[in-house]
């Protein structure tokens, strides 16, 4: 793979790029956040990003946004970060990245998680499906879409995969190891809110309601399912 890497610190991008490098990617280092950018705005060629996100010149989080907004969701974006706090990495996540590596890096745990989020990306199962419909959703894996009504629900990244994955599988009980596993690509602690948070959002977006045919329901103590109700209009439950 051909890697971007943003790193304001140079000796630890040398670092960073040599590691990929001897694990078989090439690797193209920047040190700021505005050449980092003018690069992506050209013919870029880069198939994943890693961002720090402390750059001084412009955040990683500003930067995720930006690529989100213009390169769309095909390209995989990791954060390397400092930061720990469970409501600063919800936050990068919602904003567009697919994983992140808390510093200081181990290099195992780096190249096993690029490995396998181009594994998930490379071979996508999402784009070799057809449109389908689930109760009245409209749901589009190739334009990695969902729409109510025939109204596009916005989702981030994160939220779409999640939905889909219980689209795709209404009547499934999914344990939380599982779900954080399918769609962060690891497991997420039960005291951790980044789950229920991507949950409550997608219930909210989605409006996964009886009347829209559909019913989430969760067992803390199993999991989530996504239940099909055969008659909305005459089910009680709010």
């Amino acid at each position: 793979m051909h890697i971007a890497s943003l790193e304001d610190d140079e000796v630890q991008g040398r670092f960073i790029q040599a590691v990929l490098q001897e694990a078989g990617h090439t690797c193209t280092l920047f040190v700021t956040g505005k050449a980092f950018l003018a690069a992506l705005s050209r013919d870029h060629d880069f198939d994943l990003l890693l961002l720090d996100w402390q750059v001084p010149d412009i955040s990683g989080l500003d930067i995720v946004r930006w690529v989100r907004g213009n390169l769309g969701q095909s390209i995989p974006v990791m954060f390397l970060t400092n930061r720990t706090q469970e409501s600063d990495l919800v936050t990068g996540l919602q904003a567009g990245a697919d994983d992140y590596v808390v510093k200081p890096l181990r290099t195992g745990e780096l190249i096993a998680r690029i490995n396998a989020l181009h594994r998930r990306i490379a071979t996508p199962v999402a784009s070799q499906e057809d449109a389908f419909n689930c109760a009245n959703y409209l749901v589009h894996p190739a334009a990695q879409t969902i729409s109510l009504h025939g109204a596009l629900v916005e989702l981030a990244p994160k939220e779409y995969e999640l939905a889909l994955l219980f689209f795709r599988n209404p009547g499934r009980l999914f344990s939380r190891d599982v779900l954080s596993n399918n769609v962060w690509n690891r497991e997420i602690p039960a005291t951790s809110r980044t789950l229920d948070t991507h949950l409550s959002n997608i219930r909210r977006k989605l409006q996964l309601r009886p009347e829209n045919g559909v019913r989430l329901t969760a067992s803390y103590a199993l999991g989530y399912r996504l239940e099909l109700l055969a008659d909305n209009q005459d089910d009680p439950t709010p």
